[in-house]
């Protein structure tokens, strides 16, 4: 079963072939995601591996972890779950031009 790793202090510049590429050093990847800022386009500095099992995910942990790319130490850890954040209340007008 696949494992969900995030990857964070990710130097700006980092695609996700470049995570994919690190991360195929310890076996087989399902996915590879960088987070972007949707209005900018610009990495958020943070993203996910998905590894293909439990095994290879604890050794890209154990590897990874501290890993410097680009003079920046990766923090690797297992993904938790997405905590739900309340709703922003425009008032019932969403996001309608302003006058």
């Amino acid at each position: 079963m696949n494992k969900k790793l995030y990857i964070g202090n990710l130097p700006y510049s980092a695609t996700a072939e470049d995570i994919r590429a690190l991360f195929e050093q310890v076996g087989e990847i399902a996915d590879v995601a960088v987070i972007s800022d949707r209005e900018t386009g610009r990495s958020k500095g943070f993203g996910f591996v998905e590894m293909a099992t439990e095994d290879l995910a604890q050794e890209a942990i154990r590897r990874f972890n501290g890993y410097s790319m680009n003079n920046r130490p990766l923090t690797v850890n297992e993904a938790r779950p997405r905590e739900e954040r309340p709703r922003r209340d425009n008032g019932g007008y969403g996001d309608r031009n302003r006058y």
